[in-house]
C-alpha cells in the first residue's frame, strides 16, 4: 500500500514545509561535521505505525543516513522501547526530526486507536472498519496505519464503491417506498461493476434494501435493539450488515455479539491522540 514515489513527493512536501530556506537554528549552531547516533523511543505503549515513512523523510533529506528500524509497522511496543536508530550528520537528524516524528506519531496513534477498537471485539467475527473521515490528501496512509492495527479498510473514495445516502434520494427526488430500490438501480445501471452500499436510517429501510439486494447495509445510529433486529431480518440474505453512527470504545463489546459484519469508527482518523514518542541524540565518540 505504501508506494515509495507517494511516500518521497509527501516527504518532499512536508520538508519544504517545515525548512523552507534553511534550519537557521541548528545551521548557526551545531558543527557542520558532528556525527550523531539517535534512537526514536515510545514514551508510551503502542502499536507503531510510520517508520517507513520516516526512514524515506531522513532518506530524502539526506542520503548518507543510516535508518535502522528495531522493529515493524504493527508491533505491539511497551513504554521505552526503541523503535529506530538513525545515526549521520547531526544537522541533518535535527533538521528532520521534528517532521519524522510527527509522521510516527500520527500513525501510531491511528494504529493503537484501531487495536483497542479491535480488541474490544474479543472473539467476535465483526470487523472493524474505517470511514472517509481523513484528513486531505493522506488518506492512503492514515488507512495503511488502520490496517497496520488490526482494522479493516472500508472505500477509498467515491469511486470504488457506491454508497447511496439520504441526501441522494432527496436531492434526485426519489421517495416513496420505492426510493431506495430505484436509487440501487439506477446506480447498477450507471456502475454495474461497483458493489452498492445502502444507508438505512430504520428498519423499514434495511428491509428495502434487502429487496433491492444491495451487498451492503449500513445501520446509521440503531440502537442495539434495532440492529439485533436487523440482523434477523437479514438472516439468509447475502447482504452484510454495517453498524455506524455513535460508536464508541465502551460500546464495542455490546455490539460485537449482535451479529454484525462490521463496524465503522470514523474516530479512528478523525481525532485520534498521537502517541507520545521522542528522538534522543548523542555524539559519536
Amino acid at each position: 500500500m505504501l508506494n515509495p514515489t507517494m511516500l518521497r513527493n509527501l516527504c518532499r512536501v512536508a520538508l519544504a514545509e517545515d525548512i523552507g530556506s534553511g534550519d537557521a537554528t541548528t545551521l548557526s549552531v551545531v558543527p557542520a561535521d558532528l556525527q550523531v547516533a539517535a534512537k526514536m523511543v515510545t514514551r508510551q505503549d503502542c502499536v507503531v505505525a510510520g517508520l517507513p515513512l520516516a526512514e524515506a523523510l531522513f532518506h530524502e533529506l539526506d542520503p548518507t543516513l543510516c535508518f535502522a528500524a528495531c522493529v515493524e509497522d504493527g508491533t505491539r511496543c511497551g513504554k521505552g522501547q526503541v523503535l529506530a536508530w538513525i545515526s549521520g550528520s547531526a544537522q541533518s537528524i535535527l533538521t528532520g526530526e521534528r517532521t519524522a516524528l510527527n509522521f510516527v506519531q500520527r500513525y501510531s496513534g491511528i494504529a493503537t486507536q484501531t487495536c483497542a477498537y479491535v480488541d474490544a471485539l474479543g472473539d467476535s467475527t465483526t470487523r472493524v472498519l474505517d470511514t472517509r473521515k481523513t484528513t486531505p490528501g493522506l488518506r492512503t496512509l492514515e488507512k495503511y496505519a488502520v490496517k497496520v492495527g488490526g482494522g479493516t479498510n472500508h472505500r477509498f473514495g467515491l469511486y470504488d464503491r457506491v454508497m447511496i445516502k439520504d441526501n441522494h434520494r432527496e436531492l434526485a427526488k426519489l421517495s416513496g417506498p420505492d426510493s431506495i430500490q430505484r436509487a440501487v438501480a439506477a446506480c447498477r445501471e450507471k456502475f454495474p461493476a461497483l458493489e452498492v452500499e445502502v444507508e438505512a436510517d430504520t428498519l423499514d429501510e434495511v428491509r428495502a434494501a434487502l429487496e433491492a439486494k444491495a451487498e451492503y447495509i449500513l445501520l446509521d445510529n440503531m440502537t442495539n435493539e434495532q440492529m439485533a433486529e436487523a440482523v434477523a431480518l437479514a438472516d439468509g440474505c447475502p447482504s452484510r450488515l454495517e453498524a455506524s453512527g455513535n460508536v464508541t470504545l465502551e460500546r464495542i463489546p455490546s455490539l460485537a455479539t449482535l451479529g454484525l459484519d462490521f463496524i465503522s469508527v470514523g474516530a479512528l482518523t478523525h481525532s485520534v491522540p498521537a502517541v507520545d514518542i521522542g528522538l534522543d541524540i548523542d555524539p559519536v565518540e
